[in-house]
């Protein structure tokens, strides 16, 4: 299942959009073998991925701000 939204980080206020396929049990494709498959993180307005994950790493979240909204959207999905 696809879900998307808008997070508000905690701690700066700032805005990210997420894109997130999910399934109802882990696999090996998971992130740390959850439920999450795909999952990308993007500041509101922008276009630059912050987050990719792909059944792998593309790109790690790599800010404490970012780290936060990721920590978010595992908490839910995964």
């Amino acid at each position: 299942m696809w879900s998307e939204g808008i997070i508000t980080c905690p701690t700066t206020g700032s805005k990210y959009n997420y894109w997130v396929k999910h399934y109802e049990e882990g696999s090996q494709y998971g992130i740390d073998g959850g439920k999450v498959s795909k999952l990308t993180i993007r500041k509101l307005d922008e276009s630059r991925d912050l987050v990719n994950y792909d059944r792998g790493w593309d790109v790690e979240p790599n800010t404490d701000e970012v780290n936060a909204v990721y920590a978010i959207i595992l908490k839910k999905y995964n």
